[in-house]
């Protein structure tokens, strides 16, 4: 009895082992863990997008989480890069105005993060009020795949600065600040955020001057996707009066996006970085403004939306992003196993009776089978061989269940008239005489245990 306890403890154990098993391989291939590396296309060294992608690293490496930031000329390469399977980038910064989602369906928006604004540089040696005077000038407004490029040709076109009357240089961000320095441009139309070192350096600079945009609101009328944003007299140095007077200025603003194949919890770590570097008020916008919890341009991240609605989950509100993840995977796969086991094990029993009353049948066929074989001119030789699977039969018997005590004794019952049968027959062919009587069959049952 023991011994069936200790086989069938086991059978469970490694039943158990290998749907846990089986699940853990599963749970891999249908929730994977979450990459511990990760690519984002910013944009121009010096520019507003890499200026926020270092601090993305920087939240994102308390996760131990690394985010690997990669130059680029703009938002045109950024959605390249981000539709393209083998770039490696799974994250971008897009700029407001230049794509959608019927022409990039495959990518998904964490919300419009910030402000991208368009400040106009020039040299202080000279006097600009108005964008018409940018006319043979030479203007660094970009990369031709940026958007800062894009938003430029639109605004100075309609002032009418075109590439007949002036000369567009493809600088930015850094390269277009020696070009300036050198000598080499004239004027600088930069996309970028007021925190930019970029900006902050230009802005103090007394050899540089920044152009107010006296019809600003004009372009926002002209263009929908453009803001008009104040910049009050003294903002950046109050000490200094920098800028010495109000300063108007057009924007747009710019999404995070992302592949829809991302792992979700990456979505949801960016999203808490997202939240963490741009929530708070600004020169230019209000405190929770952004990141704002809808794009139109492109569809939202399920993770982002339901972080920015409801915060971190309960497992990362208390335990370290990593942990969080293998508890979440362990949490699936023992829900997964429950959902297996519970059944399987509430169907064993049956299964268990199922396989005992197939071997109480078996072993009545084998001593119905050895009965019929103590038949008169069984030699000594041969009746010992039948009282060798006698035992054998005995034995197996001997480890049926209590519980089944009824088909226990009814099997030792039947065995016993066997062996009485045997030792009468043995001790006959041994003295060479024979009882014909004895060698009557006894009565088997109508019906082996489990309906054989």
């Amino acid at each position: 009895m023991l011994a069936v306890k200790r086989r069938w403890l086991l059978t469970g154990m490694l039943a158990t082992l290998c749907i846990a098993g089986a699940t853990w391989l599963a749970v891999g291939h249908f929730i994977p863990p979450p990459p511990s590396s990760i690519t984002i296309a910013a944009g121009a060294k010096g520019g507003a997008f890499e200026y926020y992608a270092d601090r993305y690293r920087e939240i994102l490496a308390r996760s131990h989480v690394t985010l690997n930031v990669r130059s680029t000329g703009g938002t045109g390469e950024n959605l390249k890069l981000l539709q393209e399977p083998d770039s490696g980038v799974q994250v971008a910064f897009v700029q407001g105005g230049v794509s959608n989602n019927s022409q990039a369906p495959s990518l998904e928006s964490l919300g419009r993060v910030n402000y991208l604004v368009f400040f106009i540089f020039y040299r202080a040696n000279e006097t600009l009020t108005d964008l018409t005077q940018l006319k043979g000038k030479r203007v660094a407004i970009g990369p031709l795949v940026s958007g800062t490029r894009v938003v430029a040709e639109k605004v100075l076109k309609v002032s009418g600065v075109t590439s007949d009357n002036a000369t567009f240089l493809p600088l930015a961000g850094r390269d277009a600040v020696d070009a300036l320095d050198d000598g080499r441009a004239d004027v600088l139309f930069l996309g970028n955020v007021l925190e930019a070192p970029v900006i902050q350096s230009l802005l103090r600079d007394p050899g540089v001057k920044l152009l107010s945009l006296p019809r600003a609101k004009a372009l926002t009328r002209k263009f929908s996707f453009l803001y008009r944003l104040d910049m009050p007299r003294g903002v950046v140095d109050f000490a200094r009066d920098i800028p010495d007077n109000d300063v108007a200025l057009i924007a747009t603003t710019y999404s995070v996006l992302v592949r829809d194949d991302i792992h979700p919890e990456i979505v949801e770590l960016l999203a808490r970085a997202l939240v963490e570097v741009h929530n708070e008020a600004g020169v230019f916008q209000q405190f929770g403004e952004f990141p704002a919890q809808n794009d139109p341009e492109y569809p939202m991240a399920e993770s982002a939306r339901d972080f920015y609605k409801n915060g971190p989950s309960f497992l990362q509100r208390y335990l370290p992003f990593w942990v969080a993840s293998y508890v979440r995977r362990l949490l699936a796969i023992l829900i997964t196993v429950l959902a297996i086991a519970v059944p399987v094990f509430s169907y064993a029993p049956k299964i268990y009776l199922w396989f005992l009353r197939r071997q109480i049948t078996q072993l009545y066929r084998d001593l119905r089978l050895l009965d019929s074989g103590v038949q008169p001119g069984a030699s000594v030789a041969e009746l010992q061989d039948r009282r060798g699977e006698l035992e054998r039969i005995d034995r197996a018997a001997g480890v049926l269940p209590m519980r089944h005590s009824d088909l226990f004794f009814e099997l030792k019952t039947q065995i016993a008239l066997t062996r009485a049968r045997l030792d009468t027959a043995t001790t006959e062919a041994s003295h060479g005489t024979r009882s014909p009587a004895n060698y009557q069959s006894f009565s088997w049952p109508q019906a082996l245990p489990g309906g054989d």
